[in-house]
């Protein structure tokens, strides 16, 4: 039996290698382009590309998987199934219709919540205290196929976006291999989905990092532990971009100071930098200013370059 694999970030390595160790013969593996990263802009390829030629794989990377001569390309694999993890992109019918078994995906939520491509970040973005994986096919729409089988994973106050993408993509791969046998023997369940139950988690924009500190101390919380550690959060000071990347838990001390406009600094220690909120105050513990590194508050507050009243963004 032929698979051919479909994915991009490190969230879809395990199910990649947990087919391969588990004896699947994956005969070629699609992920998108290498794209410039970091400050040089250096070309680099994706996580799945750099497994998939680790393990002397076949990759195809098209700019867009609907051209002719992608499906072309795809169906001379001859794949009896697809399986697919965060890929990118959505597979157009020439694709979905090619596998004897159908198409699978391994997707980051609890469907029919969270369709789309940011389901993890959105989920502790939205203060969601569990998510986990959906197995399902794939059906023309956005993630509207019928599941298979979903594995659930609490998140927790600790948890950031990477911390959940990490559990994510095991419990995932597992779910993966457990009901493989099932799939292709015709046993696997097919549940349909209910569309008056869905969400949608678009991918996120540059707005979704800008921290709003008229909303709570929880609210601003979870949103930056959602975009860590991929972009962080991001506010202004001095009329240039400071971002945040750590904010302590909100606790009964996080009241704030009663009288004073939200985004003011209400005291800087070593435990990092006080910022009124909506509804009482947060600790940001690890911060980076325009042009420097990331570094804890506590360092940037040495440099005395901060001080009691200003206000940010």
């Amino acid at each position: 039996m032929n698979i051919v694999f479909m994915g991009t970030p490190a969230f879809a390595v395990p199910s990649l290698e947990a087919l391969l160790k588990k004896g699947y013969r994956v005969v070629g593996v699609v992920t998108q382009p290498d794209r410039p990263q970091g400050r040089k802009k250096v070309l680099t390829p994706t996580p799945v590309k750099e497994a998939a030629l680790r393990h002397g794989l076949p990759v195809m990377q098209p700019q867009r998987l609907r051209a002719p001569e992608a499906v072309e390309e795809l169906a001379s694999l001859k794949p009896d199934l697809i399986v697919t993890a965060a890929y990118g992109q959505i597979l157009p019918k020439s694709v979905l219709d090619l596998p004897k078994y159908g198409c699978l995906n391994v997707h980051g939520s609890l469907l029919p919540k969270y369709r789309g491509g940011a389901p993890i970040q959105r989920s502790i973005i939205n203060g969601e205290k569990e998510t986990g994986v959906t197995l399902m096919y794939m059906a023309e729409g956005l993630d509207t196929g019928d599941m298979i089988a979903k594995t659930v994973v609490p998140i927790e106050d600790e948890d950031t976006a990477g911390t959940i993408f990490e559990k994510l993509s095991v419990v995932g791969a597992e779910l993966l291999i457990r009901q493989l046998p099932m799939i292709l023997d015709g046993t696997a369940e097919r549940i349909p989905q209910n569309d008056e139950e869905s969400t949608y988690a678009p991918n996120l924009t540059r707005e979704d990092e800008k921290i709003d500190w008229h909303a709570t101390s929880r609210e601003i919380f979870n949103r930056v532990r959602g975009l860590v550690p991929f972009s962080g959060g991001f506010t202004t000071w001095n009329g240039e971009v400071f971002k945040v990347w750590a904010v302590a838990k909100p606790g009964v001390s996080s009241v704030g100071a009663p009288g004073q406009a939200p985004g003011t600094v209400l005291n800087l220690s070593p435990a990092g930098i006080e910022v009124q909120t909506g509804d009482g105050s947060v600790l940001l513990t690890r911060v980076q200013p325009a042009g420097k590194k990331a570094m804890d508050a506590s360092e940037f507050i040495r440099g005395g370059v901060m001080s009691k009243g200003t206000v940010l963004g």
